[in-house]
């Protein structure tokens, strides 16, 4: 009887230890499905070379961010991104600059948005 559990136990703890991160497609879908859009700039007003569109969304009380990235300056093709439990004054500090901030979007994007990208496969 030893011989047969010892099997499972280990399978079963190596397939919790090692359990897969959510794919980052599944989670932009659902995020875009499920979460209330709260605010979006879009391109024209953040004049950025590259930033085409920055959503944000809110979900059980966590603030996500989807960002469409161009692929070049020169490129109108983007590449989504999405950003998980950004804090709230993050945000505002990204949409509007802090106080007596007067960097652009995109420098405020890289200082409040970009160290919260998701830990998505």
């Amino acid at each position: 009887m030893r011989k047969i559990l010892m099997p499972v136990v280990i399978v079963m703890l190596f397939n919790t230890s090692f359990s897969q991160k959510p794919g980052c497609s599944e989670l932009y879908n659902f995020i875009i499905e499920n979460g209330y859009k709260k605010a979006t700039i879009p391109g024209y007003l953040m004049n950025s070379e590259w930033l085409a569109n920055v959503t944000s969304y809110s979900y059980n009380y966590k603030l996500y961010v989807v960002a469409e990235i161009k692929e070049s300056q020169y490129s109108s093709s983007t590449r989504s991104y999405i950003f998980c439990s950004v804090p709230n004054m993050n945000w505002t500090n990204f949409q509007y600059g802090g106080y007596g901030e007067s960097a652009s979007y995109g420098q405020r994007f890289h200082k409040y948005i970009m160290d919260y990208k998701c830990d998505c496969n």
